[in-house]
């Protein structure tokens, strides 16, 4: 059956909400390294950029008077394996999959939609989470911050994904909920569904997109127009 369109989409808060446990692995480290913990409000800003940005702007940013004076990068290393230790090993605790999507995502196949997942997650955890939340099946590819030698915001993070998924640029559009997606998406000249209330520090008004969606349900209509274009 010839492919009728593919879809992209990012993980954190894309998919699911998982500043919870992200959250948890954050202060996890800061605890066990001596430094003040963080709520949920102080880094969900910062979750969708990978492990790595967050650390560095959380973790390091928090304790820059005290890591600024440790001079052995092993110490610096050992706080970034911790946290994704803990992580991978708490993964999905009390993370949740966005309203709608599951409903979304078994209507998608059954109207023969290709699709894929493009996140700055590294690329074991991102399978790892999205097989413990029971929704890997629904896709053919996932591209995570260390598939590629580039990732989002470059557009490349999508264009190579959609050619390994034998896509179409012309057919195909990516969701997503920060500027990574969106940037990525206006340049590589693909459609940008935006989700609201998403992991960034930007406006609405201020992230390219396309559409703008509070959740999944109802994004049949949005995705219809694609279908039939």
């Amino acid at each position: 059956m010839t492919q009728k369109l593919t879809i992209l989409f990012d993980l954190d808060g894309t998919l699911a909400d998982t500043a919870p446990d992200l959250l948890s692995a954050h202060n996890h480290v800061m605890k066990k390294f001596g430094y003040e913990t963080k709520n949920i409000d102080e880094i969900r800003d910062y979750v969708g950029h990978g492990a790595a940005v967050m650390i560095g702007k959380s973790i390091w940013s928090s304790a820059r008077k005290e890591l600024s004076k440790i001079s052995d990068q092993k110490i610096k290393d050992e706080m970034i394996n911790e946290f994704l230790n803990f992580y991978g090993k708490n993964i999905v605790v009390k993370s949740k999959l966005i309203n709608g999507l599951y409903e979304f995502l078994k209507w998608a196949k059954l109207n023969n939609i290709s699709m894929g997942v493009c996140t700055n997650k590294q690329e074991h955890l991102a399978v790892d989470f999205l097989k413990k939340i029971k929704i890997y099946d629904f896709f053919e590819y996932v591209a995570g911050r260390n598939t590629f030698d580039y990732c989002k915001p470059d557009p490349r993070h999508l264009t190579s994904t959609i050619e390994i998924m034998n896509g179409d640029i012309k057919k195909s559009i990516m969701i997503g909920d920060s500027e990574n997606d969106a940037d990525a998406a206006k340049s590589a000249g693909i459609p940008m569904i935006l989700l609201e209330d998403g992991y960034t520090e930007k406006k609405i008004e201020q992230i390219y997109h396309d559409h703008l969606i509070k959740d999944y349900v109802g994004i049949e209509k949005i995705i219809f127009n694609y279908l039939n274009a």
